[in-house]
């Protein structure tokens, strides 16, 4: 029986809508999917709702190979990530904060690497990672598909081809953090040749916390095999094996998982594509209302995310005072990340977020400013 200290638990005292680039917004149908009862990770309903999980997912990955799941944040597969795949070498790209922990990463997991760095805003293109791979000795790549930090989409696509293109490089494993990226800004396992594309479920997928997911090649399971020291709980293998059976190694986050099949099931009625589409409109409109109100972009033209604009913040406003005001309002936006807090801004428009949603944010912001 519950005891009287429940009644003291912390709760909000009121409902602020997140436009914060994670965790996102969650629908309330979505938290009440997590409300089932609780089921043995070891019993045949669970087989069955990751059963059902699995007919959906790799959808969204665009992949009809190995979809992985399991209780983490998506950090937790930058590790998994670099521990299976990373014999010789990883070639590190950094545009931002999320990418340089993926090498800070890579480097605590003693893995040899090298970094091709540019500065934040900026994406990474193809012609800098080729030009870094004619060196020869790597055998994996790490780049983030959408920079949380600073707003950024690097063209992921043409990455990958470049270092097919690159000496022994359909040898080299193409390892993506998509974790702001997945189900809202395009990526193609198959089509692309990627072999890890990692994502969490606060983002875009509009989930609670705690769930992470990746993609995974068979080319990488089979590098997998050939790389000593794994690990024990991110070992793909043994997550692969698994999963083909409808089972994780442990315990998995089973309310969540209720959560992600209800959450699948909208994505897949509403469509991948006209997701996309969604995300799109919405980013430009953001940028719209940026321009008309004189603030600039942080990233760089051409290169603007699907989930998150980050604004330079031109007009020297409090972002602070600003958040306090919107709460208000009963919503919230995030401050630059790191280095750049203060110097912007960053409004998330991910996961189920509408046009009329941004519409009330921006309201509540031009209220402020006038």
């Amino acid at each position: 029986m519950m005891n009287d200290s429940t009644k003291n638990s912390v709760r909000p005292s009121k409902h602020i809508r997140l436009f914060i680039p994670g965790p996102t917004e969650v629908r309330p149908e979505i938290l009440d999917a997590q409300a089932h009862w609780m089921i043995g990770h070891r019993m045949h309903e669970c087989a069955d709702l990751i059963k059902n999980i699995q007919e959906k997912l790799p959808r969204v990955f665009f992949t009809s190979q190995t979809v992985l799941m399991l209780a983490s944040s998506g950090t937790g597969l930058w590790e998994a990530a670099v521990r299976n795949t990373v014999n010789k070498k990883a070639l590190n790209c950094v545009n931002g904060a999320f990418s340089d922990r993926f090498r800070l990463v890579t480097e605590m997991n003693g893995k040899e690497n090298e970094v091709l760095e540019v500065p934040w805003g900026q994406p990474i293109l193809p012609e800098q990672v080729a030009e870094r791979l004619a060196e020869g000795g790597f055998d994996a790549v790490t780049l983030v598909h959408n920079e949380t930090s600073t707003g950024v989409t690097s063209p992921v696509k043409e990455i990958a081809e470049a270092v097919r293109s690159a000496p022994n490089g359909q040898e080299i494993m193409i390892l993506v953090d998509s974790v702001s990226g997945l189900s809202g800004a395009r990526i193609e396992v198959d089509a692309w040749d990627l072999d890890v594309v990692l994502s969490s479920s606060q983002k875009a997928f509009a989930l609670p916390p705690g769930i992470a997911f990746c993609a995974v090649s068979d080319r990488a399971l089979a590098k997998a095999e050939t790389v000593p020291n794994r690990g024990y709980y991110f070992d793909f293998l043994t997550l692969a094996k698994s999963m083909a059976k409808f089972q994780t190694p442990s315990t998995p986050p089973i309310s969540l998982m209720y959560a992600l099949d209800r959450q699948l099931e909208d994505m897949m009625a509403e469509g991948m594509e006209n997701r996309f589409q969604r995300h799109l409109a919405l980013r430009d409109r953001t940028i719209e209302w940026a321009r008309n109100n004189d603030f600039s972009l942080y990233a760089a033209p051409g290169y603007e995310s699907p989930t998150v604009t980050c604004v330079n913040n031109d007009r020297q406003i409090d972002v602070g005072a600003l958040n306090n005001h919107l709460r208000q309002h009963g919503m919230i936006i995030s401050n630059g990340y790191g280095k750049l807090k203060g110097q912007n801004f960053r409004i998330a428009h991910m996961g189920d977020m509408t046009m009329a949603d941004m519409e009330e944010l921006f309201a509540a912001m031009d209220a402020f400013f006038n």
